[in-house]
């Protein structure tokens, strides 16, 4: 009988990517390259979708008990905290970065040859 692959890279690699299109989107918003007065779901799309893999690859990283998924874990403060950081782009924007660390250390973490 073979040993199934662990989920969590892929998962974790998926709410990384979502994150970052997240971010990129915000950006161009931020930076006037898109107008997102007709499209503001876009963002708030993207940030269900991130936080919906986030929150799975959480799970999925303790049930496979991957550390990956620890390293993981502090960016579910500020997806949390989103919602509530309000209108001024600058406390939005370093809220939503603070995440960044916790992404791109559970990506290493995740992919690392044992």
């Amino acid at each position: 009988m073979s040993e199934r692959a662990p989920v969590t890279p892929r998962l974790i690699t998926a709410a990384a990517v979502s994150y970052l299109c997240n971010a990129a989107f915000g950006a161009a918003v931020a930076a006037g390259a898109i107008d997102n007065r007709r499209i503001r779901w876009v963002h708030h799309a993207l940030y269900v979708v991130t936080s919906s893999l986030t929150v799975g690859a959480l799970a999925v990283s303790a049930v496979e008990r991957r550390a990956a998924g620890l390293a993981l874990l502090p960016a579910a403060g500020p997806l949390i905290a989103l919602p509530y950081a309000g209108g001024k782009l600058r406390r939005h924007a370093a809220v939503a970065g603070s995440a960044a660390p916790a992404y791109a250390i559970a990506l290493v973490l995740a992919w690392r040859k044992r």
